[in-house]
């Protein structure tokens, strides 16, 4: 049976999600982004930004069409002294109206990782408590959120499209989903958008300080997210404990 979400009247997401990714098949990334935004079958939709590498481009987007978003930010209390100032010099320098910073719950941090080692020996439960949980409570109250994922980052991201289903429950926005490095790259230098400083030492993917480490020229940008573990997601991007993905016949 269709459900009201706050006065608006959708279906079941798997259809929402279909209907979707028909309309803005051949639109671009602006304009998947600005109509969706106002689009009555997406619902209420924050933004999920890591503040990270190439974050700039996806802020500057919204900053542009929607700067009342909600922008959802993961302070996990490991990220690089770099991270935090780069996220405060860009919600200033965007005139971002609405950006907000998540943080585990204090007392389930200190019960499951007390001296902070919790990353060197289960990082995925370090992951979970610090920023699984902390965004699924923040994004309880969406239908839907805008991510900055993108084709190219790795074979898991290969066949994403502009829309998924979030286990038939929430709807997953990927507007820069058929961006190349090298469209970043034009649309930072054409908007003459600063940069995380990390990027410059060597980082073209940024998370938790003990976790990230440089990145050698040839090696795949994600390499240093979780060195030398069978690991390339944080979690966030996973539905039943699996990443989420598209069928690749609907990747056309």
């Amino acid at each position: 049976m269709p459900r009201d979400l706050g006065g608006l009247h959708a279906g079941p997401v798997a259809e929402r999600v279909a209907a979707l990714n028909t309309r803005y098949r051949h639109h671009s990334a602006t304009a998947v982004l600005e109509h969706a935004l106002k689009d009555a079958d997406l619902g209420r939709v924050a933004l999920v930004s890591s503040f990270g590498a190439e974050s700039v481009v996806l802020l500057h987007l919204v900053s542009v069409i929607a700067p009342e978003t909600p922008v959802l930010f993961v302070d996990t209390r490991m990220l690089f002294a770099e991270t935090l100032e780069y996220q405060r010099q860009l919600a200033d320098s965007l005139n971002l109206c609405d950006v907000r910073t998540i943080r585990a719950n204090p007392a389930r941090v200190n019960f499951e990782d007390p001296d902070g080692t919790l990353h060197q020996f289960n990082t995925d439960s370090c992951c979970n408590i610090r920023k699984v949980e902390p965004l699924e409570r923040a994004l309880a109250k969406f239908d839907g959120w805008i991510t900055g994922r993108k084709r190219f980052q790795n074979s898991e991201r290969g066949t994403l499209d502009f829309f998924e289903n979030e286990g038939d429950f929430r709807i997953k926005v990927n507007p820069l989903a058929h961006w190349g490095r090298e469209d970043l790259e034009e649309y930072m230098v054409e908007n003459r958008l600063p940069r995380h400083p990390l990027v410059a030492k060597g980082y073209p993917s940024i998370g938790c300080a003990p976790c990230t480490s440089p990145v050698k020229p040839g090696e795949d940008p994600r390499s240093g997210r979780w060195r030398g573990q069978a690991k390339s997601e944080c979690g966030i991007h996973f539905t039943g404990g699996a990443v989420v993905r598209q069928p690749k016949d609907s990747a056309a």
